[in-house]
């Protein structure tokens, strides 16, 4: 069952730049997050997100309002308790030398150690849960410096869990790594936060993969307010559409994803019904400044056929007709042979 594990009492955050001077990043926020959810926060470069994490982690203090963790204000719990509540996650790039990655994933038991950082039997079976859960069993004994940035960032992870907090807030997590593993990552925490029932709140760049995988957004705008919703219901909203359009991106509420929008210098009929063939002569054709449109009336029509072979596009134009048997030889054929 969700519970909720970090509300936010008209927070305002941001900073002082001098004693008279003050920038505020973020007013106003009324907000819960809850358990078992994965949450994103998302906003342009130096919007404030860092600004906001570190206020939710207690590394700077709130310009007004209260943040209140497990039902109590974030001011009144000491160092250590806090420890035990909640773990965070940097993206910084260390240098760490001599120590293998069960070495770090042991000091997420630091809370719970005694001043020599014993691990008992009891920590020893829950860095192995965490190890088990983030599945890096074969990173165990490696040295982290020898560890790519996507199994370094795993290791960290486990860390956090073997930390045992209900809550996991993540700066950039997928930052440093190639799509696979940005994708891989964010399934990971997706996956934690069901399985281990934890509050998992991170900031990230990766829209496409934060509207496919988290179940709460958070929108920082430049007018220093923040959007919360599903995915789903700030797009029907119409706010991620005004929020990240830019000239060139067009949202797709179909697909609820962003695309780029090609500018189309001329119009092509294209027919073939709703198969992946089709769609991706489609995307092809606005890649090449054409726009496929369903006017029959159009002096070039291109009509794709699905066969088990292979793609088979047939050109009419005129009294021609051409068969190309990719989209490669399509898109040859329109530049070369058709004045578009």
């Amino acid at each position: 069952m969700q519970q909720p594990t970090i509300q936010l009492c008209g927070l305002s955050t941001g900073y002082h730049l001098s004693k008279h001077h003050t920038k505020v990043v973020a007013q106003g926020i009324d907000a819960t997050i809850y358990s078992g959810e994965l949450t994103c926060l998302l906003g342009a470069n130096g919007i404030g997100k860092s600004t906001l994490l570190r206020t939710l982690s207690a590394f700077q203090p709130p310009l007004q309002g209260e943040v209140r963790i497990c039902g109590r204000p974030l001011g009144e719990y000491t160092e250590r308790e806090l420890s035990q509540l909640v773990s965070v996650v940097l993206t910084e790039r260390t240098t760490i030398r001599n120590m293998t990655a069960y070495q770090m994933i042991s000091i997420g038991r630091s809370p719970y150690t005694d001043f020599w950082g014993r691990l008992s039997a009891d920590d020893k079976a829950v860095i192995d849960e965490a190890i088990g859960l983030v599945q890096i069993e074969h990173l165990a004994q490696r040295d982290v410096d020898t560890l790519s940035d996507g199994e370094r960032q795993k290791v960290m992870i486990a860390k956090a869990l073997a930390q045992q907090t209900p809550i996991i807030l993540l700066d950039e997590p997928t930052a440093f790594l190639d799509f696979p593993s940005k994708v891989e990552m964010m399934q990971l925490l997706h996956r934690i936060s069901r399985q281990a029932n934890k509050t998992i709140f991170l900031s990230t760049h990766d829209l496409e993969l934060a509207l496919q995988i988290a179940d709460k957004i958070w929108l920082v705008s430049s007018d220093a307010h923040i959007h919360i919703g599903t995915p789903e219901d700030l797009a029907l909203e119409g706010k991620l559409s005004r929020f990240f359009a830019r000239k060139g991106i067009v949202f797709d509420e179909t697909a609820g994803l962003f695309r780029i929008q090609n500018q189309c210098h001329t119009q092509v009929h294209l027919s073939g019904g709703a198969t992946l063939c089709c769609a991706m002569v489609r995307k092809a054709l606005l890649r090449h400044g054409i726009a496929p449109t369903h006017n029959e009336n159009n002096p070039i029509h291109i009509h794709v056929t699905d066969k088990n072979e292979g793609t088979e596009v047939l050109i009419h134009y005129g009294n021609h007709t051409h068969t190309a048997h990719s989209i490669g030889e399509l898109l040859s054929f329109l530049t070369n042979h058709i004045t578009l």
